[in-house]
């Protein structure tokens, strides 16, 4: 397969741009900017999966009256230290800071906070809200799910059950935060819709037709889709495998629980048709400085992340890393090279900023 075909994109202008669309579509100039900060956001962290590359599909959502502008979360139950929010089916860039927001103050206030929230649009890297936390200095937890949508078959199976259900954890020590964030399918379904797109290839045994052989053809998720467009899970047959075989498998079992069906959001399935899909979340916050001494814990967490760092590494050029640092690094570099989009990612940017009235950026 050939290589992908990147041509890279100022960040600055990039933001801009996809916030101008944001605009044009029906958002406030604030949610607009928040929503384009997010992607491009993930962009620089390397989660190419949950940035740009998703406009095209978010801007469809709106216009079908899947995801709403302008939302602003409601108490369902408040119990002090824990909350159930609904976000009203609102841009989850929006909703889901919300949410954070709501169990970052309840946390600093009183040591701990559990907050679900239901009904949100897709709201994107989920490591974004662990960083949140962490920029408070607190430590969180995330799952998350995504209700009417199957993609992903279970250990063992051919078929759909799961959503990707994507899982974080967000921890601030001295030398800054360790984040932890991954979908617990083999690979998020941005990463499909990346490869679909000319991007990176992925892996041989990332997908499993609807026969039960291993895939690595976007097409066995999207059945057939044209070079430049929009892409629908529904064309294909086949599924995302889960990552870790049983144990990602059962990871990916239990963000559906607490995720989808303890919010009331509702399971990825089962569904008769495709419609309006809904992330949910279940996030834990929690102070270390109102669960014990902080100051002992940051000091014996960073000297076990310095030993685990000191591990002898396989390959002298690939030293050990913590969760979060190549997000770090990636950031650093995109932050100068401007941010990589296949063109044919970008023809899909430019059509729907087209459809909108703007020329370019």
């Amino acid at each position: 397969m050939a290589e992908p075909d990147y041509m890279y994109i100022p960040v600055e202008e990039l933001e801009g741009f996809v916030t101008r669309i944001f605009t044009a579509s029906g958002c406030s100039a604030t949610e607009a900017a928040r929503i384009s900060n997010h992607l491009v956001g993930a962009n620089l962290s390397g989660h190419d999966s949950h940035g740009v590359v998703r406009v095209p599909r978010y801007v469809e959502w709106q216009k079908s009256g899947h995801v709403v502008a302008g939302q602003k979360v409601e108490v369902v139950t408040d119990g002090g230290a824990f909350a159930l929010l609904d976000g009203k089916f609102g841009f989850g860039q929006t909703v889901a800071q919300q949410a954070a927001e709501f169990g970052i103050a309840r946390a600093l206030a009183q040591g701990c906070c559990i907050v679900g929230l239901r009904n949100a649009g897709h709201i994107g890297r989920t490591g974004d809200y662990a960083e949140m936390a962490a920029a408070q200095g607190l430590i969180s937890v995330h799952f998350v799910n995504v209700a009417g949508s199957v993609l992903v078959a279970p250990f063992g199976g051919a078929e759909r059950r799961f959503s990707t259900a994507p899982f974080s954890v967000g921890v601030k020590l001295p030398s800054g935060p360790v984040i932890l964030d991954f979908a617990t399918s083999f690979v998020a379904e941005g990463k499909v819709l990346v490869a679909s797109n000319g991007g990176k290839a992925l892996p041989e045994n990332a997908l499993v037709t609807a026969d039960g052989r291993m895939s690595g053809d976007p097409h066995t998720l999207y059945g057939d889709y044209p070079e430049v467009g929009p892409r629908n899970p529904a064309g294909g047959t086949g599924a995302i495998r889960a990552f870790g075989d049983h144990k990602g498998s059962g990871l990916a079992f239990m963000c559906e629980l607490l995720a989808g069906a303890l919010t009331g959001g509702g399971c990825s399935g089962p569904i008769t048709e495709r419609g309006r899909i809904a992330n949910g979340m279940l996030s834990i916050y929690l102070s270390p400085s109102h669960f014990a001494d902080e100051a002992a814990f940051h000091e014996a967490a960073q000297n076990y992340l310095d030993w685990v760092k000191s591990c002898r590494p396989i390959d002298a050029d690939a030293p050990v890393l913590a969760p979060g640092e190549p997000e770090k690094t990636r950031r650093a570099e995109r932050m100068v090279s401007g941010v990589p989009l296949t063109r044919e990612t970008w023809q899909s940017i430019l059509d729907t900023a087209a459809s909108l009235g703007i020329n370019g950026p």
